[in-house]
């Protein structure tokens, strides 16, 4: 049984325990974030557009639910594009 490398709880539990934030910010464009949330999250146009427009109005919004071990690469790829981006645990799993 594989376990999570954050609870180590088993992954079939932790399966979608996490969400990966993305945070608004000053400095990168819409047509950046859209691009980044499909190449790295697999998001078609429309949800990246939407979710970028949700990001830009409330502060931030989750992106993707999932296993800490599942999200981490992701919120690594987005972080390295300059973009502000964490995992937080949901509180009821």
């Amino acid at each position: 049984m594989q376990l999570c490398s954050r609870c180590s709880r088993p992954l079939s539990i932790t399966a979608n325990t996490c969400q990966l934030i993305v945070w608004n910010d000053e400095v990168n464009s819409f047509d950046w974030v859209i691009s980044t949330l499909i190449l790295i999250c697999g998001h078609n146009t429309e949800q990246a557009e939407q979710c970028a427009m949700i990001i830009h109005t409330k502060g931030k919004y989750p992106v993707k639910e999932g296993g800490y071990d599942f999200l981490k690469p992701m919120c690594n790829a987005i972080t390295e594009r300059s973009i502000g981006a964490t995992i937080e645990v949901l509180s009821d799993f």
